[in-house]
C-alpha cells in the first residue's frame, strides 16, 4: 500500500483524533520529503495566543514520521517503530500557518539497511523546520526514532 497525504489525514482522523481536532494535514510526501501544515486556532492556542508547543510537536512528529512509515512501507519485512527521545527549540511565536518540513530520507535508508541484517534495534534522528508563512522559523525538532525488524513467531 502506497501511502498518500490523503491516507495518513484518514489515519490521523481515526487513530489519533486530537492531531486531526488540531488541524494537522499531511500537504506533500515523497521519498525524500513530507510537509505537514497547521494553522493556528483558537482550539490550538496556549494562554499567549500563539500555538501550543504539543501542537508543533504532533506536526513535526507526523513529518517525520510519515517519512519513516514511506520508508518502511516499501520494505519486504515487517518492522516496528517508536520515538525514543525528542529536542525542541523554539525561536519565534507560532501564528499564522505554520508548515514543517522533514528531509532526512537518506538517513532512514541507511538505518533500514542496518536494521535488515541485524536481530537489533537501531536508532536515528530526524529534524522537522517549522516556518511561518513568512518563511521565519519559528521552531525545530529532533525526534530519536528507533526501529527493529519483527521476528516470525
Amino acid at each position: 500500500m502506497e501511502l498518500t497525504p490523503r491516507k495518513l489525514n484518514l489515519y490521523l482522523l481515526f487513530k489519533v483524533p486530537i492531531a486531526y481536532l488540531a488541524g494537522i494535514r499531511v500537504k506533500k510526501l515523497t521519498n525524500e520529503l513530507c510537509i505537514v501544515t497547521v494553522r493556528h486556532r483558537w482550539i490550538n492556542q496556549n494562554p499567549f495566543k500563539s500555538m501550543y508547543f504539543a501542537v508543533q510537536a504532533m506536526a513535526a512528529e507526523l513529518s517525520t514520521g510519515a517519512l519513516v512509515m514511506s520508508a518502511i512501507d516499501s520494505q519486504s519485512s515487517k518492522y516496528s517503530m517508536l520515538v525514543a527521545s525528542n529536542k525542541a527549540t523554539f525561536t519565534k511565536k507560532a501564528t499564522g500557518k505554520i508548515t514543517f518540513q522533514c528531509l532526512s530520507h537518506s538517513i532512514i535508508s541507511d538505518a533500514l539497511a542496518q536494521c535488515e541484517n541485524s536481530d537489533e534495534g537501531v536508532t536515528f534522528w530526524l529534524k522537522s523546520i517549522g516556518t511561518n508563512e513568512s518563511g521565519d522559523q519559528v521552531s525545530a525538532m529532533e525526534f530519536e526514532w528507533s526501529i527493529r525488524k519483527r521476528t516470525k513467531k
